[in-house]
């Protein structure tokens, strides 16, 4: 009988899955040097995981030119940790606790979510592996160290950056608008320049930062950062002193948690002047500021309270003859001079729309302070006898035109009631009576605010005879004047209609109309 063997079957062993590692590295300036320990760092961990059998090369992720100290400020490390999440990732190496985060809450918060999606991570200073630790003590406090030499290097690194400042050896690494930097030296960009020129040319003719970054932007002007202007750009720039060839250091400083802040005092600054070439001059930049710190303070102030005003006295009070639109402060500019005049808001628009030009605001106040000064002079022969005059014949014909009202009312009172009772009697069809009926309601609404505003008339409570009871009292009490006074406009000046460039309607607040030649 021939024998059987039996043979078992040979399962191959399962091929062993090969752990995915990364690297994190990063260099927190970017100066040439540290930009080359990059660059060998990268070079480092990528032969290192390569040459591992066991391994699977995950990448080099890693931020240059950028502090470490949060990390919410690296892209590539938030990246990294966003790959570890989606399970990209089993181990990650890198050079040290330090390189990592540089605060205990940071690394442990990182460690402690990276354990949780499954990986590892490996110190190769420290000598430390996450993955072999039974406990969060001794990361605890190496990550601690870790801090503490943060701490160290930046107090190192503030001296030197303050010792170069006080002996003006510090290279800037960055150029505002309208520049361009090399080896720490500015020099003008021509280009962009012409644009911050226009920038404080046009807040010197009035324009607010917000017209003035809605016009860059309809140009399509492009910006260093983005492709949009904004107001708080203009603002900035204005502001830079870096414009008139003049450098400020310390702006910003970081505290002991290394967040930055903006220096308000807190720390020593250093004012060089002519650190660069100019692309503003002294005059101009000093002007737009004034400007800006004026319009600042005024938007500080709420309407409703009672210390606002308006930003000019003639703001919001002059019309155009021509069209009815109301006019705009600018500043016309001359050669060296610079002068304030009123434009039409259409005429700045579209000429075609309006012809009408600029008015000079030193012709308008002499306008105006001649037509005050012509009735102080005037008082006992115009204003008093047209004060009696206005306030007798209103009395009298007020007094007959209420009594008409009552009886008007009376009527249409008894008309109404006659109307309902033929109306319940079925005389007349309820479409028609709706129509009768709300023609009486809305004439005797009329009928009762024209008396009511009537007998305020008469009783001395008319917001008119106020306003020129008013303009009595100071015109008893004042002398011709000379010099213009901003408060007399905001007090007796209801509008003013600019009929030409040499003639002027002044519309007081109490009803007179008195036109003045310019």
């Amino acid at each position: 009988m021939k024998a059987i063997m039996k043979i078992k079957l040979q399962t191959p062993e399962p091929l062993r899955k090969k752990t995915r590692v990364a690297a994190y590295c990063r260099v927190s300036t970017g100066m040439e040097d540290q930009l080359l320990s990059l660059e060998t760092q990268k070079r480092h961990y990528e032969e290192l995981i390569k040459s591992n059998p066991e391994w699977e090369y995950a990448g080099v992720y890693y931020d240059e030119g950028i502090s470490g100290t949060n990390k919410e400020k690296r892209p590539a490390l938030k990246k990294m940790l966003s790959d570890c999440k989606a399970g990209k990732i089993d181990r990650i190496l890198t050079k040290s606790l330090s390189r990592f985060a540089r605060n205990t809450t940071d690394c442990l918060e990182m460690v402690r979510k990276l354990l949780g999606y499954g990986v590892t991570i490996y110190f190769e200073k420290e000598n430390l592996d996450t993955g072999a630790m039974e406990s969060e003590l001794l990361l605890s406090i190496m990550s601690s160290l870790a801090e503490d030499e943060s701490v160290s290097i930046s107090k190192n690194s503030k001296w030197s950056v303050r010792h170069r400042f006080e002996n003006g050896t510090y290279k800037l690494g960055y150029a505002p608008y309208g520049y361009d930097v090399k080896d720490g030296q500015l020099s003008v960009n021509e280009e962009e320049a012409k644009w911050v020129r226009w920038i404080f040319s046009e807040t010197l003719k009035g324009e607010s930062s917000n017209s003035i970054a809605n016009r860059l932007n309809e140009l399509k002007v492009p910006t260093r950062r983005s492709n949009h202007w904004t107001s708080t750009t203009i603002l900035g720039m204005l502001k830079n002193e870096k414009y008139i060839g003049d450098c400020l250091f310390q702006k910003t400083y970081s505290d002991h948690r290394f967040k930055r802040h903006a220096n308000h005092g807190e720390r020593d600054q250093f004012y060089e002047e002519g650190h660069h070439a100019a692309i503003i001059s002294l005059e101009d930049f000093e002007a737009a500021g004034k400007l800006v710190g004026q319009r600042a303070h005024e938007k500080g102030i709420k309407k409703k309270d009672p210390r606002y005003r308006k930003r000019y006295p003639f703001s919001g009070k002059l019309i155009c003859g021509e069209c009815g639109a109301t006019l705009k402060r600018r500043i016309n500019i001359t050669g060296k001079q610079r002068y304030p005049v009123w434009v039409c808001k259409r005429h700045l628009e579209d000429i075609s729309a309006c012809s009408m030009k600029y008015i000079k605001e030193s012709d308008l106040e002499y306008a105006f302070m001649t037509m005050i000064n012509k009735l102080v002079f005037a008082r006992k022969e115009v204003l008093h006898p047209l004060a009696d005059r206005v306030g007798e014949q209103a009395k009298k014909s007020n007094l007959r035109r209420i009594e008409y009202i009552g009886l008007r009312l009376g009527e249409n009172e008894e008309r109404a009631r006659t109307l309902a009772t033929i109306m319940s009697k079925g005389y007349i069809e309820p479409a028609l009576f709706a129509k009768e009926n709300n023609e009486l309601t809305a004439e005797s609404e009329a009928l009762t605010a024209e008396r009511e505003q009537l007998i305020k008339v008469v009783t001395g409570n008319d917001e008119r005879i106020k306003e020129l009871q008013r303009l009595l009292e100071y015109v008893d009490n004042a002398k011709v004047r000379n010099d213009f006074d901003g408060n007399l406009v905001t007090a007796f000046l209801g509008s003013a209609a600019i009929d030409s460039r040499t003639e002027i309607t002044f519309h007081l607040k109490c009803g007179l109309g008195l036109t003045e030649r310019m």
